[in-house]
């Protein structure tokens, strides 16, 4: 072992960095006070060294701003993750679209073309519109959607109840028919609300009907003005609003638009 080894002194060793670390110090303090202006605090920062530490801090405000976000997004997915976990419940759906706006039944479309897009039986019961060319039906019977129109259009254009209630008990039966078909995953009740509304159907046969329909049946209801019933008995329920409708401006509808 060489002699400079053997006389290390450890305590020695600390004791002259300490008094390095306490020379250097002073000197900046000293540099400090030099550049200070008259009147300064002692230990106060100079302008142009906080102008010097300003521009040398790595995290810009933009670069905060990105971590408030990512704080923020990760508490709403921690939200959002919990409750689909807490989500384990599979069974058929009701939904009710209803309200004065218009895209009910475009909705109720949607629900059925996603549905056949997916590999899925669907079956539509049209009331009301039945006598206009309808592109949603055009299309989806090409894909194997079976239709049950009831095809006396608008009530103020038939102006006969009694016609109009034997052609809803009609198209009706078939609906039930539907409504008791295990391999049909969705039916689509078009403007059914209507029915329930003018008395053509009693609430309590179609209230039955739901209730009775295969376990993972989807069924989808659409009109203005749903019954509180309907209301209460389904799982999911959209309330469609008027806000601005191009026929109140006198434009007429358009096809593949509006129908």
């Amino acid at each position: 072992m060489s002699h400079a080894v053997q006389n290390y002194d450890p305590e020695q060793h600390v004791d002259t960095e300490q008094q390095g670390a306490s020379d250097h110090q002073g000197n900046l303090e000293a540099h400090g006070n030099a550049a200070q202006p008259a009147g300064a605090q002692p230990g106060a920062v100079a302008p142009q060294d906080a102008m010097v530490m300003a521009t040398s801090n790595p995290v810009t405000t933009q670069e905060r701003s990105a971590a408030r976000h990512q704080q923020r997004q990760q508490q709403v997915k921690a939200k959002v993750d919990a409750r689909i976990a807490a989500a384990t419940t599979d069974k058929g759906l009701l939904l009710v679209i209803t309200g004065n706006g218009k895209g009910k039944s475009t909705a109720g479309f949607g629900v059925v073309t996603r549905a056949v897009g997916h590999g899925k039986t669907a079956a539509v019961v049209q009331f009301i519109k039945g006598t206009w060319e309808c592109g949603e039906r055009n299309l989806l019977r090409q894909h194997g959607v079976e239709f049950a129109v009831m095809a006396t259009g608008f009530t103020w254009e038939t102006q006969n109840r009694e016609t109009d209630i034997a052609a809803c008990q009609q198209v009706w039966q078939a609906a039930k028919r539907m409504l008791q078909d295990p391999t049909i995953d969705v039916v689509l009740l078009d403007e059914l609300t209507y029915m329930v509304s003018y008395h053509y159907l009693a609430l309590d046969e179609v209230l039955s009907a739901l209730a009775a329909r295969p376990v993972g049946q989807h069924v989808v209801i659409t009109g203005r003005n749903a019954h509180r019933a309907l209301v209460e008995a389904a799982d999911t329920v959209s309330q469609i609003e008027n806000v601005k409708h191009a026929f109140d401006a006198g434009i007429r509808v358009q096809q593949g638009i509006d129908w």
